[in-house]
C-alpha cells in the first residue's frame, strides 16, 4: 500500500520560509514523478511544481517560480519543497502527489496523495 506523508508545515510570518518534505512508504519516490500542490479554503487545488523521474527535470508554476524550490534527496528518498518569501496568500494546505506514469500541474493525473500539511502565513 502506497502512502505519502508531508511534513514541515506551520505558522510563519510574511517574508519567512518553510521547508516541506514528502516521504513515502510502499514505494520508492526516486522512481516516480512527484508533484506539490496546495489548496486554500474555497479554492481549487493548485499545482506548484513537479519533478520527472527519468531526467530529474523540474517544472514550476508561474505563481511560485523564483520563490519555491523543489528538490529530491535520493538517499533519504524524499522530495522537498522550499518555500521562500512567503505571503499571506500562500496560506493553504500543501500536498505532495506521485505517479509512475503521469506528470503535470493537473491534480487528477496523480494516483497517490498525502494527507497534506498546513502552511499559514500571518503576522
Amino acid at each position: 500500500q502506497v502512502q505519502l506523508v508531508e511534513s514541515g508545515g506551520g505558522l510563519v510570518q510574511p517574508g519567512g520560509s518553510l521547508r516541506l518534505s514528502c516521504a513515502a512508504s510502499g514505494v520508492t519516490l526516486r522512481y516516480l514523478r512527484v508533484g506539490w500542490f496546495r489548496q486554500a479554503p474555497g479554492k481549487e487545488r493548485e499545482g506548484l511544481a513537479y519533478i520527472r523521474d527519468s531526467d530529474e527535470k523540474i517544472f514550476y508554476a508561474d505563481s511560485v517560480k523564483g520563490r519555491f524550490i523543489l528538490s529530491r534527496d535520493s538517499v533519504k528518498d524524499t522530495v522537498t519543497l522550499q518555500l521562500n518569501s512567503l505571503k499571506p496568500e500562500d496560506t493553504a494546505v500543501y500536498y505532495c502527489a506521485a505517479s509512475p506514469w503521469n506528470e503535470g500541474f493537473t491534480p487528477g493525473v496523480y494516483e497517490h496523495w498525502g494527507q497534506g500539511t498546513q502552511v499559514t502565513v500571518s503576522a
